[in-house]
């Protein structure tokens, strides 16, 4: 599939939705420098392409009660594709699961999970997770601090600003 072309308006575009996905068309217009009505073009062409995939708002885990973030390192009893799809699919299912990675190295899985408490993790991992089909092994590390969380991409970093600026400049 063929890289996305972004020009600077694009990527300021998408910091400011990084930053605050509420602001309206016109806010974001005005911040972007451009009118309202290309401004919204452009966010529908991000959108339509699969940049924008969705927009959400972020809750503060710690003001909606206590709340516990375990990484859970998992081990399948076999690495095939139907047992990889069964686990995928459980762990779709499972809300407390907030991250699942596909690993390599020592562990097939790699779990972020958000629990309230102790006893829900035991829950978790005992009446759920343990009883999915092909699970051999279940391992959990407590976060005791986060140091650093960010939902914003490093646009700066991962796009290509040679290409970019080429394109750009070769447009009309």
């Amino acid at each position: 599939m063929p890289l996305p072309k972004f020009d600077a308006i694009d990527l300021k575009i998408l910091t400011q939705l990084q930053q605050d996905a509420s602001l309206s068309n016109v806010d974001l217009a005005a911040r972007v420098g451009l009118s309202p009505s290309p401004c919204l073009a452009r966010v529908k062409q991000l959108e339509a392409g699969g940049v924008i995939s969705r927009r959400v708002t972020l809750l503060d885990p710690v003001r909606l009660g206590s709340a516990i973030s375990v990484f859970v390192h998992v081990t399948l009893e076999k690495q095939t594709e139907g047992r990889l799809n069964v686990f995928e699919q459980a762990m779709a299912t499972l809300p407390e699961v907030m991250e699942c990675y596909l690993m390599s190295g020592d562990s097939d899985y790699l779990l972020r999970v958000v629990v309230r408490d102790v006893v829900s993790l035991q829950q978790l991992i005992v009446e759920k997770l343990a009883k999915t089909a092909g699970v051999a092994n279940i391992r959990s590390s407590f976060a005791l601090k986060q140091v650093k969380y960010n939902t914003a991409l490093p646009i700066e970093t991962l796009v290509d600003f040679k290409r970019t600026k080429s394109s750009s400049s070769s447009s009309p």
